[in-house]
């Protein structure tokens, strides 16, 4: 079954979120400090995804128009919107922000090249195994995550889900007109990207900075189809 690394993954995320709602006997100290970790590995994981980066000139070109689209469109603040929508009809009884939760679950568990990759071979190849070793990452996370976000971030588990789905079924699609070399650069360029926004993470978990990172999503795409124009020249 070529979903079962997607469907994993997003229980994976959803079984961690409801331990970390049930562990809520962690002292704030604890969490502050756990919170405090995971940032800086977050932050070791978009390093590491930005030096093997080989064409960093379309990566910054990506980010730009990227951030850009994403302020004017104010995408941060829709997702936001969606958020307080599911706080207002749910509320949140265990601490933490829906909204704040449901986005830092989502760029945590979609940007990077586990998910590009992991999905691009159960849609090339049909083997699951990166997507099931993303999916043991990201329960730690989870349960990390909810104890310190509340439940938005079980809420994550959505998308993460539509999204792994996508990019499998737009395997089956691209791997009919798109040669392999062109798709290993368009894979080397997400994880380039992802990793900057991994970087903004990181530090906005440190409370370094507050950058808006939601609107740096579209960065993900645009350097997708750079890589596809830069074919033609």
């Amino acid at each position: 079954m070529i979903f079962a690394g997607a469907l994993v993954n997003s229980l994976a995320i959803l079984i961690g979120g409801v331990l970390g709602m049930v562990l809520t006997f962690i002292p704030e100290n604890i969490k502050d400090a756990i919170m405090k970790i995971q940032g800086l590995f977050i932050i070791t994981m978009g390093v590491q995804m930005v030096v093997t980066a080989t064409d960093i000139l379309t990566t910054l070109i990506s980010l730009i128009v990227g951030v850009v689209i994403g302020e004017i469109i104010q995408l941060e603040k829709q997702l936001n919107r969606m958020g307080h929508m599911l706080e207002l009809r749910l509320g949140d009884k265990h601490g933490g922000n829906i909204s704040q939760g449901l986005i830092s679950g989502m760029l945590i568990f979609i940007v990077g090249a586990m998910g590009i990759v992991g999905g691009l071979d159960a849609g090339l190849r049909g083997n699951n195994d990166v997507l099931y070793t993303k999916a043991a990452m990201d329960f730690f996370i989870a349960l990390v995550m909810t104890a310190a976000y509340g439940r938005g971030v079980i809420f994550s588990s959505v998308p993460t889900f539509i999204y792994l789905v996508m990019i499998v079924l737009s395997a089956r699609l691209i791997a009919t007109f798109i040669p392999q070399g062109t798709l290993d650069m368009m894979i080397d360029q997400v994880s380039a990207t992802g990793g900057v926004i991994l970087l903004a993470i990181g530090l906005n978990m440190l409370n370094v900075t507050q950058m808006r990172v939601g609107n740096m999503i579209p960065a993900i795409f645009i350097g997708m189809i750079l890589v596809w124009l830069l074919t033609f020249f």
